[in-house]
């Protein structure tokens, strides 16, 4: 049976993102939403068309494929079928000069055919106004994240070190966590922002393959499948004794993700100085999580986290060598990379709903990546963690 995102729902977000419109942007006359993440936000559901968004007017869902399908998953309250963009122009009374679209995830080429039936002379992006009406989410919303969250915890948790036998190689994990994860109720993908990026499950690795140069924008890596598929794990890291045990991947319920990065030690304990600056980072992210309340500033809790560091402890801190990144979290929602980002930069206050991946994380040479990652929920009283509370490295000996 179709579980279909309520009416109320549907309604709270249009009326949420007009009013973003209207105070950020209060000449803007029409938007028009591309991508099936937006669409699925505002819609209902994932289907092949174009959202018109006009002021004063109701919005339409024109719908390419499937119009069906649509119909049947929707309570959208206007849905219409489409053959082309033809089809949508006809229902503009007139066009406004200016359209406003989803610049980070149109293809140039989409925009070109766009514009052959919707002349317009300027384009300026609705992104930031999408992601800002997103990052605060809803009790449907926050049901959905915390139920991704039980299941992370169980799983990462609970049954993993299960798993781990001596001799299996990452891909052998990775496919055996995937398996388990959608059995217990993870919907099965990992989506994220980033243009162009592929993700199957997240980072699972063994040892220095935590800390191999990666193009994906987080602290750890991969070796992965080959330069093809530099995803997944590698067929010949083989787990040994003493290795350290890293698994950084997202879980998800009806769209909604949540982050989670579990540490292990496998056959052994890691040297001191390993843990002590394991330690240090769940430190950091329990340090981070209390400041998560509503009004507090990104970029400030970034600052005052950073600026407390001794330098020895910045080398290779959020990453390894040079590949560090410059941020301790970031928001989750339908993709994994969401805006807002605990980075300078990001000064606008906490909104209570709002969700966070906290990732305090260190690169260590010959050993891999350790730290901590969980999912938060901004509230009155700090961040609520949703993905557990076990500080890592747990022994499996």
């Amino acid at each position: 049976m179709t579980k279909k995102v309520p009416i109320t729902e549907l309604k709270n977000r249009m009326r949420s993102f007009r009013k973003r419109m209207d105070t950020s942007s209060p000449e803007w006359e029409i938007s028009v939403i591309f991508s099936k993440i937006n669409l699925y936000y505002f819609t209902g559901t994932m289907q092949d068309g174009i959202l018109l968004i006009p002021k004063n007017e109701e919005a339409t869902f024109w719908v390419r494929r499937s119009y069906e399908r649509a119909l049947d998953e929707s309570l959208f309250s206007n849905i219409e079928p489409m053959n082309s963009f033809r089809d949508a122009a006809k229902s503009l009374s007139k066009l406004p000069d200016t359209v406003y679209l989803e610049t980070e995830v149109v293809p140039l080429a989409l925009y070109q055919r766009f514009q052959k039936y919707f002349p317009f002379k300027n384009v300026k992006s609705v992104d930031t106004q999408i992601s800002a009406v997103r990052a605060v989410k809803s009790e449907y919303e926050l049901l959905l994240t915390r139920e991704a969250g039980r299941i992370h915890q169980h799983v990462l948790e609970d049954l993993v070190p299960e798993m781990l036998q001596e001799g299996m190689n990452e891909t052998d994990l990775a496919t055996e966590l995937f398996s388990v994860m959608v059995e217990e109720g993870h919907h099965g993908l990992c989506r994220f922002g980033m243009f162009d990026t592929e993700m199957f499950l997240g980072n699972v690795c063994f040892g220095e393959s935590s800390i191999y140069p990666s193009y994906f924008n987080g602290p750890g890596g991969n070796y992965g499948m080959s330069p093809a598929v530099p995803l997944i794990g590698s067929r010949d890291r083989k787990l040994r004794k003493g290795d350290l045990v890293f698994i950084d991947v997202g879980c998800g319920v009806e769209g909604y993700n949540t982050d989670k990065t579990t540490t292990y030690m496998f056959g052994s304990s890691l040297p001191q100085y390993a843990i002590d600056a394991h330690n240090k980072c769940v430190d950091i992210q329990n340090e981070a999580a209390s400041t998560l309340k509503p009004g507090a500033i990104p970029s400030e809790i970034y600052n005052s986290i950073m600026n407390k560091l001794d330098s020895e402890f910045l080398q290779n801190f959020m990453g390894f060598g040079n590949r560090k990144v410059k941020f301790l979290g970031h928001g989750v929602g339908l993709l994994i990379d969401e805006l807002p980002v605990i980075a300078e930069g990001f000064d606008e206050p906490l909104q209570e709903g709002m969700v966070f991946a906290l990732e305090p994380k260190k690169g260590i040479e010959n050993i891999g990546m350790v730290g901590i990652e969980n999912t938060f929920i901004v509230t009155a009283e700090g961040g609520e963690c949703i993905t557990g509370y076990n500080p890592g490295l747990i022994p499996v000996f």
